[in-house]
């Protein structure tokens, strides 16, 4: 590709080192850009020069500062599969209120080993209902109660300094109805109806509704709503407008987006519904090949401007039909740079549940290895409620159904099920199809709820699961509240457009006085907040915990069902994770870890020494205690 005259224009006063860079950068990631658009509009090499256009405007105006973290980046391509990556995500208003004063209260957050900071929905949403910051009605501009964007670009400099790398969420999928392109859409503008899927009667979308899944049963049926006596696509809600992707200039709006937040320092840019962008007939509009044609569209221009800033997919979608967010085929390597590894974290809790890792094993060892540039965002709990997403072939493959198992592990999390000693609520019950989601922060799903139905296993349990996904590889992120141990909101639902929607339970806010409790010796929220930082401690000085290190699940038959082993190869030595997912004591025949290259082993994580648990065994077997975590190397 070569620049437009325009783009010459917007670079021309640049000194000749910049204007130089951007015309190397144009030949490294100007294919990737033609190669995208052409995939999806009839017109490729007009839209690829109006963003290669977009990039040189964003690139003339980036700071200094900005300019030269991206030569730190591009030296050190893998900053992000780094062990020390360790992560942490909040809404700034229920942590510190607001951007200043988030940035008053990073002790908080380098105490606990923080080094990526996920902020949550933080641009102007609708006012009133929002879906929790996910409904933008103006993406240029921060929510007015959490500050300005010069506050924004100042806490990200802070964070940079800090080591902390900021991130924050881009929603591609919809607009709120208020924002400016449907407010000009509803007025008539024949430009702007065609940012929107808007249909004259009902026939199409009954045509597109055979096949389409609903997102939100209980407060959102269907996936269209009757406006004006016309029927437009809403996905989510009747506020939140689907936008029509297959027009390039709603591309081009989005393409401007990028660089404006990359451009005041964000790091991280979260594609919100990433999974939903592109409608088809007869399927069910989600993980169509044009999404990732459209993420390697848009992260093409946004190396151009800012190759600092990377792309996270949030693609809550099935084990199959994950790895293409991360890039697979003429794909590889040119779409998002992390995805979430949504699997784990359910499998997480099944085994926990069940005391089994059967289904975990099966399940989690059938997916391919990341591609060398790209990794997981793992995690524990998020913002959202737990979906129960057992693929029903795994289930099968196991000896069980996908809804029998699903059924059980809803029952489990709502307490329901005789022995429990989780207190989720149960969110979205779909009637018709039986699925229950579960809300509930990490302590009232481990046995530290508000009833306290087993505080020492929630404590071991808290600490397994958190050792689990910080040595499967990637970016171990903590939510808000789960790091001091938080049993949930008991208010949630006293907050204005809070009481329909339990999820806001496990969003519980967090004041100087609930930071305070990690320093009270002996308090739950102590001891779960050592814990979390001793594991991103420990994790930081392993290097065979880098993402590019392969993660292989151990399968065999003879290894005890109440311990998952995991094993991490790399240059530098070898990690085996082996962690037990029971109440009781299991086995582990030593000859299993020489088999997997460790021999002269130590237990870095707890610190214990193997020899107590039968490594001096005439039979050679170690007894892992209950819900024991261990990394051995």
């Amino acid at each position: 590709m070569v620049l437009s005259e325009e783009a010459r224009d917007l670079l021309a006063d640049l000194p000749a080192h910049r204007r130089q860079t951007f015309e190397l950068r144009l030949q490294q990631w100007g294919p990737d850009l033609l190669d995208a658009v052409t995939a999806l509009y009839s017109a490729p090499d007009d839209v690829a020069s109006a963003l290669v256009t977009v990039a040189a405007r964003g690139f003339a105006a980036r700071s200094d500062e900005l300019h030269r973290l991206d030569e730190r980046r591009l030296l050190q391509p893998d900053w992000f599969q780094r062990p020390n990556m360790f992560g942490y995500a909040c809404y700034v208003d229920r942590y510190a209120k607001t951007l200043k004063g988030l940035g008053d209260r990073l002790d908080h957050l380098t105490d606990l080993g923080v080094t990526y900071l996920h902020m949550m929905p933080l641009l102007k949403p609708r006012p009133g209902d929002n879906d929790g910051g996910y409904a933008v009605m103006d993406f240029s501009s921060v929510r007015e109660d959490l500050g300005t964007n010069e506050d924004l670009a100042q806490l990200a400099a802070t964070l940079r300094s800090r080591g902390i790398s900021p991130v924050v969420d881009l929603v591609l999928n919809h607009v709120a109805r208020e924002h400016d392109w449907v407010v000009a859409a509803r007025a008539g503008d024949a430009k702007y109806r065609d940012y929107f899927l808007i249909y004259p009667d009902r026939d199409t979308p009954d045509r597109f509704e055979r096949t389409l899944p609903e997102v939100f049963p209980d407060f959102a049926p269907g996936s269209f709503t009757e406006v004006d006596g016309e029927w437009v696509w809403t996905t989510f809600n009747e506020w939140q407008w689907d936008l029509n992707w297959a027009n390039p200039a709603v591309l081009l709006e989005f393409a401007e987006v990028v660089v404006h937040l990359a451009n005041l320092g964000i790091e991280v840019l979260r594609l919100d519904a990433i999974a939903f962008l592109w409608k088809r007939l007869g399927t069910n509009c989600q993980n169509q090949p044009e999404v990732h044609a459209v993420t390697q569209a848009l992260r093409a221009t946004c190396r151009l401007t800012a190759p600092a800033t990377l792309f996270k997919a949030e693609a809550i979608v099935g084990p199959r039909d994950l790895m293409p967010y991360l890039g697979e085929g003429r794909h590889a390597g040119r779409v998002s740079d992390i995805a979430y590894h949504n699997s784990l974290m359910v499998h997480v809790w099944s085994m926990l549940a069940s005391g089994s890792t059967d289904l975990a094993r099966h399940a989690l060892a059938g997916l391919p290895p990341t591609p060398p540039g790209g990794t997981w965002v793992t995690y524990v709990r998020c913002h959202d409620d737990i979906g129960w997403a057992i693929d029903d072939s795994d289930a099968s493959a196991r000896g069980v159904t996908g809804v029998g198992h699903r059924q059980f592990l809803a029952d489990w999390y709502s307490g329901e099920f005789d022995g429990s000693w989780a207190e989720g609520l149960v969110f979205q019950h779909n009637r018709e199809t039986g699925d229950r989601r579960i809300s509930g922060t990490a302590a009232a799903l481990t046995g530290l709820g508000p009833s306290r139905k087993d505080p020492a296993g929630g404590f071991a349990r808290i600490f397994l699961a958190h050792a689990v996904v910080a040595a499967w590889g990637g970016i171990p992120v903590v939510w808000s509240g789960d790091e001091i141990g938080s049993p949930g909101d008991p208010e949630w639902a006293s907050e204005d457009g809070h009481s329909a929607d339990n999820r806001w339970v496990h969003r519980p806010r967090m004041t100087d006085a609930d930071r305070a409790r990690r320093h009270e010796q002996g308090s739950d929220a102590q001891r779960v907040f050592d814990g979390v930082a001793h594991i991103a401690r420990v994790r930081a000085g392993l290097p065979m915990l880098h993402s590019e290190a392969p993660t292989r699940v151990l399968t065999d038959a003879d290894i005890d069902d109440g311990l998952l082993v995991v094993q991490r190869r790399h240059p530098s030595g070898t990690l085996v994770g082996v962690f037990n997912v029971t109440a009781d004591h299991r086995p582990l025949a030593r000859a299993r870890l020489a088999d997997l290259g460790s021999v002269d082993v130590r237990e870095v994580l707890s610190g214990h020494d193997l020899a107590e648990h039968g490594l001096h065994d005439p039979g050679g077997t170690l007894w892992v205690p209950p819900y024991a975590a261990w990394w051995i190397v």
